[in-house]
């Protein structure tokens, strides 16, 4: 889970505090529907363009989209302008929304956009705009299996496993980096 959020729970004693572990950074990309022309996003300026040049933009209801419609729109000058074409999505995927036509631009982490067939995924957002997500592992602290669950977390965070999560567009964090 996103690692403050379990941050937060070991704190309330929900999960064993030295069992956490971050595993992965997830990028927010960009998503059109499939075949339509993929705008430049190499720059805050280029995405600023693509954004003002969108009919309609939607965004997820999580983290990403929090950031998106909080921070980032504002960062770029163009709040305003976007009140009336960009959405929040809640409880579907982006992807879904773009695939079917209802938003011309999407934005959402990179790895939520990949499985959704009918889109093409233009890029992540460039660092000037990037916020990475961080997921974290820990063991519940009622766990009837925490050596299972510690198994899960070692495999998920060893090099066996990073060719799998950078397929679903994660970023896998190396072990030397990570919270125990």
């Amino acid at each position: 889970m996103v690692g403050y959020a379990l941050n937060d729970l070991a704190a309330q004693g929900k999960v064993i505090a030295d069992s956490r572990v971050e595993l992965v950074k997830s990028p927010i990309g960009i998503a059109v529907k499939s075949g339509a022309p993929k705008p430049d996003i190499s720059s805050a300026d280029a995405v600023k363009r693509a954004l003002l040049a969108a009919k309609s933009i939607a965004y997820s209801d999580s983290a990403s989209g929090v950031y998106v419609s909080t921070e980032m729109f504002q960062k770029l000058g163009i709040a305003e302008a976007m009140k009336d074409k960009a959405r929040k999505i809640p409880a579907t995927p982006v992807g879904e929304i773009v695939a079917k036509g209802e938003a011309e631009i999407g934005l959402q982490q990179i790895s939520e956009l990949k499985p959704v067939a009918g889109i093409d995924i233009v890029g992540p957002l460039p660092d000037e705009l990037q916020k990475i997500t961080v997921f974290s592992a820990g063991i519940a602290s009622t766990s009837k299996e925490p050596d299972a669950g510690r198994a899960l977390i070692q495999f998920l965070a060893s090099p066996d496993a990073r060719a799998e999560l950078i397929k679903s567009g994660l970023d896998p964090i190396p072990s030397s980096s990570t919270t125990h």
